[in-house]
């Protein structure tokens, strides 16, 4: 049950936007900085301020903007996708993000992030977005919206609190992780006792049915909504903007990222929808559940394969062919069934982790939308 604050205001203060917030414009180019921390949209998640992945500036190209330790980085792009995360280090941003910094005579800095993360916030933003399929918020109209603040001594305070509630999050992701990580190592360790009798090709079925726009399918996957090494999603957006060719998938299909394959992108479909063609979508034929041959697509052994194979420098990618091209163990479908049944364990203690780690981010959502 989330705790009622029962906050006094009366004593807070309205200030522009551009009052308590810097927009930092720094410009870099890629090629030309010593900094090796480069951070997309991509990697930020929605509703968390730590950044969790990054990636490098030679991965990119573009002038892109240079941030600092402390430095809020958000989304501009796309705002309802509640992406703003805080710099711990030194780097470079998309310029699809915008650098800002808190006036600590006015905005606490640890008080500063969560702000960006309240309903206020991201209602005004969507407001204020410009542009009909990449809608962006410019400085100059965000400079001039009002927030209410406290005074920094109850901001203090309260950034506290926040980050509290943060950090219990932030130790259930942890106990995922390593629950994540026993079910690898398990997964890995049994490949390692069997001798490859088998090639993906030998069970994978290619489905390459396209949707045009308008699409009539409501829910888009695109490859920001699939974490790495995570085995299902619930993300989406919708395909009403969405005016490129997509492949058409349903609830079990395999979907399986081709582009960037270290990124190590791949669920099985938990609804049916559109996907982006950087997407293959797989069925499995009867001598392989799709459960199994997920695992496999995630196993440390495949990946080390299909890194290996990916061409192209800067955005490296994979094909079919090369994917078919795999070497594993294929059990017989009574094996299979009782390895499954083990990973269903494994993956029922993932799952109330997932649970109780959702019920926090309600908890801490509803406590950041008191304050603000």
């Amino acid at each position: 049950m989330t705790p009622t604050l029962n906050i006094d205001k009366s004593n807070w203060k309205k200030y522009r936007f551009d009052e308590f917030a810097q927009n930092v414009s720094e410009r870099v180019e890629p090629a030309q900085t010593d900094l090796d921390l480069y951070v997309g949209l991509e990697h930020i998640d929605p509703d968390c301020l730590h950044l969790s992945r990054h990636g490098h500036p030679s991965d990119v190209e573009g002038t892109k903007l240079r941030f600092y330790a402390g430095d809020v980085i958000f989304g501009r792009r796309r705002a309802y996708q509640r992406k703003t995360a805080l710099a711990t280090q030194d780097g470079i941003c998309s310029a699809h993000a915008m650098v800002l910094r808190a006036k600590e005579n006015i905005v606490d800095s640890r008080f500063f992030p969560f702000l960006f993360h309240s309903k206020q916030f991201i209602d005004m933003a969507i407001t204020i977005s410009v542009g009909g399929l990449s809608p962006t918020i410019n400085w100059k109209d965000i400079a001039k919206q009002e927030f209410l603040l406290p005074p920094l001594a109850e901001q203090q305070r309260l950034a506290e609190l926040l980050w509290a509630a943060d950090e219990m999050i932030e130790k259930e992701k942890r106990e995922l992780e390593g629950v994540e990580r026993m079910l690898q190592t398990y997964l890995d360790e049994f490949n390692a006792k069997h001798k490859p009798n088998a090639k993906l090709g030998d069970c994978l079925i290619v489905k390459k049915t396209k949707s045009k726009a308008p699409h009539r399918i409501e829910k888009y996957v695109g490859l920001e909504h699939i974490e790495s090494g995570q085995r299902t999603t619930e993300k989406y957006d919708s395909s009403e903007n969405v005016l490129a060719d997509s492949y058409i998938f349903q609830k079990g299909d395999l979907l399986y990222s081709k582009l960037r394959p270290y990124l190590d992108k791949c669920i099985i479909a938990d609804f049916d929808g559109i996907c982006t063609t950087e997407l293959i979508v797989y069925d499995t034929k009867d001598n392989a559940s799709k459960e199994y041959i997920l695992n496999i697509l995630h196993s440390k052994s495949f990946l080390n394969y299909i890194v290996d194979k990916g061409f192209g420098t800067k955005m490296p990618r994979v094909s079919h062919e090369i994917v078919s091209n795999y070497d594993f163990y294929l059990p017989l479908e009574s094996e299979q069934k009782e390895l499954l049944g083990f990973i269903d364990e494994i993956n029922n203690c993932a799952i109330d982790i997932k649970s109780q780690i959702a019920k926090s981010q309600e908890v801490k959502q509803e406590i950041i939308n008191q304050i603000f």
